[in-house]
């Protein structure tokens, strides 16, 4: 049977019984779309969470108290009961990390209004304690003017690198370089702007002020706890760094052989292990709940097609009068229980395509078309629609010719 033939029929039996078949596609199109719509949101967090990693170097190893990114229950008493990391044991684990370079601070001190003269920002800026290896470990470039020296760390001057967003808040008709401005009333002489970065799930990563991490460990204490940046010069050095700077800092930490390290050691790769973890989750909720509704769904396309083989007995009737086969019958209502199947799984995929993709839009980030999660749900509704249509097209071809053409 030509094939343009039978998916026109089933279109005409879907038009036939509008509100039973409109709400077999509907549960059809649910369990599709929570497929579709799951895996085109993971796709596009994961391209957007890659993005935002590379903005770092992949050589950049963190060292905090506290684990960036945490799974599940977490035991936060035993993190809030390890010694703070303080400037002094990053000066030490400075002087004696030979396998490392870029050993930096990584510390917000507050959150305020910046001003110059009769202008002022909202009170969102983070004033963040750097030396000269801050811009690189976070992957800035200078846009104008310079970056901070050793003499400006050892001498602990009152200076300042900005980013963009202050830059257009404070500056928008003036160079900043060499202007001062006004952190909780004291003066910084702007020595460096940075280049705009953009958003980072909805959040800008360039509303700051880095200031000499010794100047304001002078203004807030030096045994706050921080964090530590380091640069392994390579991402094929990175263990090995790894290695170096645990050994050094459970002996500047006084770490007992045996006990677990008190402090975390993170990277992009590990990064990237925890966040994989979470989008494993989203895949499998996303296919357990299209599952649930997908079996429902098939369940309402084998009902529909025995209904329609009742509704059709006289018609398989005249077929078979006339030297149709049970193949042929067979046939006929497997490939409209498949186009049933398709239809609906047509719907759901490009609305969960579409609703997937508004993660993109929200995150500013690139659209993405998940191609194998489409060509699955093809296959998947084949199979849906040949799991759940064999019976009823079994049991039509198994219908009398003669009783068929008495039916009423």
């Amino acid at each position: 049977m030509n094939v343009i033939e039978v998916f026109k029929q089933a279109f005409d039996s879907i038009r036939a019984n509008k509100l039973r078949s409109s709400l077999t596609l509907l549960a059809i199109s649910v369990g599709v779309f929570a497929i579709i719509s799951a895996n085109t949101a993971v796709l596009v967090l994961d391209n957007y969470f890659k993005d935002t990693l590379s903005l770092m170097g992949g050589d950049v190893i963190s060292i905090s108290k506290y684990p960036s990114i945490s799974m599940g229950p977490t035991d936060w008493d035993k993190y809030r009961n390890r010694q703070d990391i303080t400037i002094e044991q990053m000066e030490t684990l400075d002087e004696l990390a030979a396998s490392a370079s870029g050993i930096g601070p990584n510390r917000s001190y507050t959150t305020t209004r910046v001003s110059y003269e009769e202008e002022q920002t909202e009170p969102n800026i983070s004033i963040r304690g750097g030396n000269e290896e801050y811009l690189s470990n976070n992957a800035y470039e200078i846009e104008s003017g310079r970056n901070f020296t050793q003499a400006d760390i050892d001498y602990a001057r009152p200076i300042a690198i900005i980013g963009a967003d202050v830059v257009s808040a404070l500056f928008e008709q003036v160079d900043p370089i060499g202007k001062t401005i006004r952190v909780e009333g004291r003066p910084y002489t702007v020595i460096g702007i940075t280049e705009a970065k953009g958003n980072v799930f909805g959040q800008t990563l360039d509303r700051f002020v880095v200031i000499p991490y010794t100047h304001l460990a002078g203004l807030y204490g030096k045994n706050q706890n921080i964090g530590i940046q380091v640069r392994a010069g390579s991402v094929e050095k990175v263990e090995a760094v790894i290695d170096d700077l645990t050994g050094i800092l459970r002996a500047i930490r006084k770490v007992e052989p045996g006990d677990e390290n008190d402090f975390e050691i993170t990277t992009n790769e590990s990064l990237g292990g925890v966040f994989d973890q979470f989008t494993g989750i989203l895949y499998m909720v996303g296919f357990v709940i299209g599952g649930i509704v997908l079996l429902g769904a098939g369940i309402g396309v084998m009902n529909i097609m025995l209904v329609s083989v009742t509704e059709r007995t006289r018609e398989i009737g005249v077929r078979k009068a006339v030297g149709a086969t049970k193949k042929a019958i067979i046939s006929q209502f497997l490939m409209e229980s498949i186009a049933i199947c398709q239809f609906g799984g047509a719907i759901g995929i490009l609305i969960g395509v579409g609703l997937g993709n508004a993660a993109a839009v929200w995150l500013e980030a690139s659209i993405v078309i998940p191609w194998s999660a489409a060509v699955g749900g093809v296959i998947g509704m084949t199979v849906v629609g040949i799991v759940f249509g064999v019976y009823p097209a079994y049991k039509a071809a198994q219908l009398d010719p003669i009783e068929s053409l008495r039916y009423e």
